[in-house]
């Protein structure tokens, strides 16, 4: 089969299409020919070196595609059944073999892509959103690179919990997408400090919550950010990994919370998973819930889809696609 393989860390052109033998599925396992493959930002981490695998390998942590096989034990899924899987590497390949419990069929008025814009950046901001920090009504949230996937959901869901929800992005476009999906206000952060504006937005109370992705560059100003007792939720660093900090100083800026989860820990079991994706292919399916594709990719055209989501560039979920 054809896989796109990562042979050394580095950038985007270290992405390369190779011949590699087709695995069996195992015990509790499933093979899926894959159809429509998600691109994360956890892939050019993974492409980076910044979280460092095993080389070579084969990036991609979700797509959507059909049970080709099934390994002895497994009786959730048959083979012709339309699947998502998502949170296991090897998704840039024409099939993929993972765990059952990973998986789950998607219903029939749900797109192929639509279900793929959604997985594995819609399972992130629901665990963010409903066990990391709770949104309840009445709160105050922050979400960073709001226009971005996982950011995308983070609004949506927060609205839907009765949130007043700030929004940080960077340019004007994203910003009227940002305030398309239900953000009461938004910052350009390249304008503007952001902890200015969020203190300014709520009278100098302060955030309920903060929700960063971008790491180094916010950090600090996430944190002053806060009211106490607030949480800061951090879940990605596009700008580097924060400097250290002494616990000492969640108690100075007012007995902050602070966490760095994980979706690994939040679909331990088949159960988990399936009552996620089940939220978020209802939303999608009543209108609660949007998922926008901001551009498919043909599935040899890799490198450009990874350079235009490391720059930024993207407004939603980067899809690859088998011709």
């Amino acid at each position: 089969m054809k896989a796109i393989r990562v042979h050394a860390p580095g950038g985007p052109e270290q992405l390369q299409v190779d011949d590699v033998p087709v695995t069996e599925p195992a015990a509790g396992e499933i093979r899926i020919r894959t159809e429509v493959i998600g691109v994360n930002y956890v892939d050019v981490y993974h492409r980076q070196g910044v979280f460092p695998v095993a080389l070579p390998f084969v990036p991609g942590m979700d797509a959507v595609g059909t049970v080709d096989a099934v390994g002895p034990g497994v009786t959730e899924l048959s083979v012709g059944d339309r699947v998502a899987y998502g949170e296991l590497p090897g998704a840039y390949a024409e099939f993929v073999t993972v765990p059952v419990r990973l998986a789950t069929t998607v219903p029939d008025g749900l797109d192929s892509g639509t279900a793929a814009a959604a997985m594995l950046q819609g399972l992130t901001a629901h665990y963010l959103a409903h066990d990391s920090h709770p949104v309840a009504k009445g709160q105050v949230v922050v979400v960073h690179a709001a226009a971005g996937g996982v950011g995308q959901f983070l609004v949506q869901f927060a609205k839907r919990a009765g949130a007043y929800v700030i929004g940080t992005v960077s340019t004007d476009e994203k910003a009227a997408l940002v305030h398309e999906l239900g953000a009461d206000a938004v910052v350009r952060y390249d304008r503007e400090n952001f902890r200015e504006a969020v203190r300014r937005i709520t009278d100098g109370a302060g955030a309920d919550a903060v929700y960063d992705s971008v790491g180094k560059d916010t950090f600090a100003d996430s944190l002053d950010s806060l009211r106490p007792r607030g949480t800061l939720v951090v879940y990605g660093r596009a700008s580097g990994k924060p400097d250290p900090i002494d616990p000492f100083t969640l108690v100075q800026k007012g007995s902050l919370k602070l966490t760095w989860p994980s979706l690994t820990h939040h679909v331990l079991t088949r159960e988990e998973f399936t009552a996620r994706t089940g939220a978020l292919f209802a939303g999608l399916l009543d209108g609660t819930l949007r998922a926008r594709i901001d551009r498919t990719y043909d599935f040899a055209d890799a490198p450009a889809a990874h350079a235009r989501l490391e720059g930024r560039q993207s407004l939603g979920k980067i899809l690859l696609r088998h011709p």
